[in-house]
C-alpha cells in the first residue's frame, strides 16, 4: 500500500488525543472565531467551499494540497455508521463527536491531505479502524481497569516516562505504555505495531490483528479505496 508516513501517523495519534479530550481542545477558526465545521479563509471570513477552505485557509477543515477535504470523506453518515454500532448506554456515544474530530483538523491540516487521494482515504480509514477497534465503536473512553496498571517501561530511553503521568489506555486509540506513543512506520500493519504492537503483533494475538484489519478494509471499502499491502504486523 502507499506509505502512511511517520509524521502523519504521529499527527493521527495526536488528533486522537484532541478528539477524546485528553489534549486541550482547539477551536476551529481561532483567527476568525468561526463556528464548528466552518473554515477561516485567507481573508478572515467563515464559510465552507473552496473559496474559504482552499488556498490560504487559516483554520478549520481546510482542503489540503491534494484537493482532499477530510470533512467530506469522513461525513456525518460515515461517523454515525460507526457510533450507532455501540450500545445505547455507552458513555462514549456522547463523548466522541464528529464535531470534535473536525475541530482537531484545524491544528493538523496535513492529516489526510498529503499524497494521492487514495493515500488520504487510507489514512482516514486507518484512524477510524483503530479507534473503532479500541473503543468498541466509540463506546469506551478508558481501558477497563487501566488506571490501576503500571504501563511505564523505565528501560526505554527513547520515550522515557514523565513523572506522575499514567500510560494506561484512554481515548479513541487506547494507547498504553510510554513507548507506544512514539514509534511508527510504513503501512497499516506498522500502525498496529505503534498502537499495541507488544500485545498483538508477531503472532501474539492474531485474532485481534485480524479484527483491526477487517475494520480497516471495511472502512476503505466505504471510502472507495483499495486497502493496499502490508496490512498485518
Amino acid at each position: 500500500m502507499a506509505s502512511l508516513s511517520f509524521r502523519n501517523i504521529l499527527m493521527t495519534l495526536t488528533l486522537a488525543g484532541i478528539l477524546s479530550g485528553i489534549l486541550p481542545e482547539i477551536t476551529l477558526g481561532q483567527n476568525c472565531g468561526c463556528a464548528s465545521g466552518l473554515c477561516c479563509s485567507q481573508f478572515g471570513f467563515c464559510d465552507t467551499g473552496n473559496d474559504f477552505c482552499g488556498t490560504g485557509c487559516q483554520s478549520g477543515p481546510c482542503i489540503g494540497s491534494n484537493g482532499v477535504s477530510v470533512a467530506e470523506i469522513a461525513s456525518q453518515a460515515f461517523f454515525d455508521g460507526i457510533v450507532n454500532q455501540a450500545p445505547a448506554g455507552c458513555v462514549g456515544k456522547s463523548f466522541y463527536t464528529r464535531s470534535a474530530f473536525l475541530n482537531a483538523l484545524s491544528s493538523f491540516s496535513a492529516f489526510g491531505t498529503i499524497g494521492t487521494v487514495d493515500d488520504s482515504r487510507r489514512e482516514i480509514a486507518a484512524f477510524f479502524a483503530h479507534a473503532s477497534h479500541e473503543t468498541g465503536s466509540f463506546c469506551k473512553i478508558e481501558e477497563d481497569g487501566g488506571a490501576s496498571e503500571d504501563y511505564c517501561d523505565e528501560n526505554n530511553t527513547d520515550y522515557p516516562c514523565v513523572p506522575n503521568k499514567n500510560y494506561y489506555g484512554r481515548g479513541p486509540l487506547q494507547l498504553s505504555w510510554n513507548y507506544n506513543y512514539g514509534a511508527a512506520g510504513q503501512g497499516f500493519g506498522a500502525t498496529i505495531r505503534a498502537v499495541n504492537g507488544d500485545v498483538e503483533c508477531d503472532g501474539k494475538k492474531p485474532d485481534l490483528v485480524t479484527a483491526r484489519v477487517n475494520l480497516y478494509t471495511d472502512f476503505c471499502n466505504q471510502l472507495g479505496v483499495a486497502p493496499g499491502d502490508n496490512l498485518r504486523c
